[in-house]
């Protein structure tokens, strides 16, 4: 018999299905080759469907709908679920007759249907052409005293179609702005408006000339007054991304009105007593950041011969140090007098005090950066902590040898470097979300944190036996010092004083001598080690994939989240069986954790079709913002089931990585994350180390050694 040849599957062809109401679904082939308008019309003949050209397909994606369009239609894969609807063009004149003539009821339900559509920039983009976006902007200046679904999805629908920035802000009158200002100062009136509100004025305020009607009218204590008042975790962030964009465009001296204001220890706490979101994490970075940057302006200034004020702080660091010891041998000439009278040669103080320049230390200050910055740090830790100030000039400058740590020199490198760690004088990142919230617990955090890293500073030096030569040497383990506690984001600069203080020299030193030897021989490329590689490698793979099911069967706590927002006090639950073939989740609350039983949902793992991350999810396609969020989020489709997807989206990186693993170990596919390659790398370095602890000082050459050459003969003899 001859075998029948298969047929050639076209690449162009996406097999689909295409719902409508009040009609049974059609399953089509549709090829990507043919124009949309032409398939269309195919899909309304086959339901006796008049006016084709009113209509469009749409993704079936939850409250992420967009419409099908011929720059998105390489989107559409098998199995893809479709629904014909009215086009845009018609759905937005439809909705802006009901707005011109509907009652108030219907306006607000036409109102909310907008607000999700307007999300589609296709969609968007002909509501504005049929000047639909001057409608909305008049419903919100109508003049309310009170908060009504209207006014609510009328600025939700205004925030989603400025949000494709097709529209420049400068069309808005100032009618505009002070209806959201009233909204943002009247926030018990309009809690419900005030998310929508606090956006655009951050908007106007970026990209509008009308920012100065928001810097006059709004105060900064209208927007601290949002952390007493509001619950809402997207109300707060939005309200510090106003807080940075009013920052970033006033001048020098209204900078420092708004830092000297949030410096205010009940609007430092206000800042800090709500838990953060990664978004707000990245606005208070930003604010940090912001503050912080105004240091710039000292750290670019020189002492000048006319800077009275330096000279005073300068000869003050000497006074402080010196005066009690004038009398005293090694402290002063033969008068005994330091303070300025009779004919006191003050250099000997200053070189103890550690200056370069000894007879002008205001020369020591020209260096920008740190200029005059270090100074000032300086002499607010002779003020602040005299003791310990003296105590590190005295036992500096009563050495005897060569290990004497200076003072002057060090305080102004120390500053240098401080600066260059926390990048002051840099325009804030885009994505980091750096915050560090002890730098918002302390009325001068700057100088507080430079008078805990000269005190680490003085202890290094000691403990290194250091030299003027190891000046770099130190500096560089006092960097990774302050760099390693600052990863451990310190609560306060107690806290921080209490970490540093373990990163101590010998810790740095072991450390280090562990990271470079875990990168030698990781990176080790002798055959001999490779093939040992190889030979353990599937070993350590499956304990790594022991413990990811292990981790699923304990289960997670998830938020719940909405169109990429996280739904206050809504949590739900899931984990695997213990015989690793059914995932169960459900509804639970903030602590307990529900047991196998009590999960009242479950999937098959034979059931999973495939595992979909970040943007691929259904619940994170067409998001605005909270990156962070995408970057966390993850779904497993399934086939043969009532519903297409679980979605979830992890409360961290390592809760993300761990079930992604999980995941495809139980489909049987690799485990590709980041956690699980620095899990291997170590798992892989140490089981290296312990099989050649019996070859410790043995060297391992790259290649095997050569076979000697075959003996003249074998007859060999052997003395007794």
């Amino acid at each position: 018999m001859i075998p029948k040849k298969m047929p050639v599957k076209d690449a162009h062809i996406v097999k689909i299905a295409v719902e409508c109401d009040n009609h049974i679904a059609q399953l089509i082939n549709l090829d990507q080759r043919q124009p949309l308008s032409g398939k269309i019309q195919e899909i309304c003949s086959f339901w006796n469907i008049v006016e084709p050209e009113n209509y469009a397909l749409q993704f079936c994606e939850g409250n992420h709908l967009k419409y099908v369009t011929e720059k998105n239609r390489n989107e559409i894969k098998n199995g893809s679920v479709l629904r014909l609807q009215y086009s845009p063009s018609k759905t937005a004149n439809d909705i802006l007759e009901t707005l011109r003539a509907g009652s108030s009821c219907i306006k607000a339900e036409c109102l909310e249907k907008l607000s999700s559509l307007s999300v589609d920039v296709t969609f968007a983009l002909e509501f504005i052409k049929e000047q639909g976006l001057g409608i909305i902007i008049s419903m919100i200046e109508e003049p309310s005293e009170k908060e009504d679904k209207i006014l609510i999805y009328s600025l939700k629908s205004f925030v989603e179609l400025m949000e494709h920035e097709t529209v420049s802000w400068e069309i808005l009158q100032n009618s505009f702005v002070q209806r959201n200002i009233h909204i943002v100062r009247n926030f018990m009136s309009f809690p419900k408006c005030t998310e929508s509100a606090l956006s655009n004025l951050e908007n106007i305020v970026q990209n509008s000339s009308k920012h100065t009607l928001v810097e006059q009218e709004v105060t900064l204590q209208d927007l601290l007054m949002l952390f007493k008042d509001a619950k809402s975790p997207v109300i707060l962030q939005n309200a510090i991304a106003l807080i940075n964009a009013l920052f970033q465009k006033a001048d020098e001296g209204r900078k420092r009105q708004i830092a000297h204001t949030i410096s205010g220890k009940q609007y430092r706490l206000a800042l800090l007593s709500n838990i953060p979101t990664t978004e707000m994490t990245h606005q208070l970075y930003v604010l940090q950041t912001l503050t912080l940057g105004l240091l710039e302006q000292r750290k670019r200034m020189k002492v000048s011969n006319q800077d009275q004020d330096a000279h005073e702080k300068i000869k003050e660091l000497r006074k402080i140090a010196f005066d009690d010891y004038s009398g005293m041998s090694g402290f002063g000439g033969s008068s005994g007098n330091c303070s300025g009278s009779g004919n006191v040669n003050f250099a000997q103080y200053y070189k103890k005090l550690g200056f370069k320049c000894d007879m002008n230390p205001s020369q020591d200050f020209m260096e920008t950066p740190p200029g005059i910055l270090a100074l000032d740090c300086m002499i607010y830790f002779a003020r602040s902590y005299t003791q310990q100030y003296t105590k590190i000039v005295h036992e500096n400058s009563c050495r005897g040898d060569e290990h004497e740590c200076p003072f002057g020199r060090t305080s102004i490198e120390l500053v240098k470097l401080l600066c260059d760690i926390l990048r002051i004088g840099e325009p804030p990142s885009d994505q980091s979300v750096d915050f560090q919230p002890m730098f918002f617990t302390h009325d001068h955090p700057f100088e507080e944190f430079f008078c805990i890293c000269i005190n680490t500073l003085n202890r290094t030096w000691k403990d290194m036996r250091a030299t003027g030569e190891d000046f770099q040497k130190v500096f560089s383990v006092v960097r990774e010092q302050i760099t390693r506690t600052l990863k451990q984001r310190p609560d306060n600069f107690d806290d921080f004083r209490g970490k540093i203080a373990y990163f101590t020299y010998q810790m740095i030193t072991n450390l280090r001598q562990q990271e470079r030897t875990s990168k030698e021989e990781c990176d080790s490329t002798a055959s001999a080690i490779v093939k040992l590689k190889e030979k353990i490698s599937p070993d350590i793979l499956d304990l790594i994939k022991q413990q990811r099911l292990a981790f699923l069967v304990d289960g997670t706590r998830f938020s719940k989240y909405s169109r990429g927002a996280r739904s206050k006090d809504k949590f739900w639950y899931a984990r695997l069986s213990p015989n690793h073939k059914v995932i169960h989740y459900g509804e639970c609350d903030e602590k307990t954790i529900p047991t196998l039983e009590e999960l009242n949902n479950k999937v098959s793992v034979i059931d999973i079709k495939q595992l979909l991350e970040g943007k691929e999810c259904p619940h994170m396609k067409e998001m605005r913002t909270r990156k962070s969020a995408v970057n966390l989020a993850f779904s497993i489709t399934f086939e043969n089931m009532d519903h297409s997807t679980v979605d979830f989206v992890a409360p961290d990186e390592n809760v993300f990585n761990y079930w992604t693993d999980g995941i495809n170990a139980l489909l049987g596919q690799e485990m590709v994350s980041k956690q699980k390659k620095e899990d291997f790398d170590t798992l892989l370095s140490m089981e290296i180390k312990l099989r050649l602890l019996d070859t410790e000082g043995v060297d391992i050459s790259k290649d095997p050694p050569p076979i000697p050459d075959d003996p003249e003969n074998y007859d060999f003899c052997f003395d007794n």
